[in-house]
């Protein structure tokens, strides 16, 4: 077992995120129901899917949803291709109504990263290197 397929983040507010990660941060999707039970996103590589936290919490026969404040213990990370595109990211992020965690900056690895969090909390961590390359589906290769 050596791989993740879907990633599936349990939200209190589907419509709310599914427009945040569509319609702010561009992620593909071929939903087109106005009000879809589950959504998948269409990403390179690893799959998104965002499902309700109450439904997901009894899908995985947890006898509650977890109580949710400030850092959930995990970070998703989109690793980007300049320095540039950090900024760009964040900034639509925020324009989405996300909310910068912390602003990108010059790291202590020689990269350039910044946070933001969604509607749900979740963080994602939004980086560069001049050292990664990416292979043919987009994928980061480290070695």
């Amino acid at each position: 077992m050596n791989r993740v397929n879907i990633i599936t983040l349990g939200v209190e507010d589907l419509q709310k995120s599914f427009h945040f990660y569509r319609d702010g941060l561009g992620f593909k999707t071929s939903i087109r129901e106005s009000n879809p039970s589950i959504v998948f996103f269409q990403n390179a590589g690893t799959r998104l899917a965002l499902y309700p936290i109450e439904h997901l919490s009894k899908d995985s026969h947890a006898k509650q949803p977890p109580k949710r404040s400030g850092f959930p213990g995990f970070t998703l990370a989109y690793n980007a291709t300049s320095a540039e595109e950090v900024d760009e990211v964040l900034n639509k992020a925020e324009k989405a109504g996300g909310i910068i965690q912390k602003s990108p900056h010059s790291t202590f690895w020689g990269g350039y990263s910044g946070y933001f969090s969604d509607p749900d909390g979740y963080y994602w961590e939004v980086a560069y290197s001049e050292g990664w390359r990416f292979d043919h589906n987009e994928m980061l290769i480290i070695e």
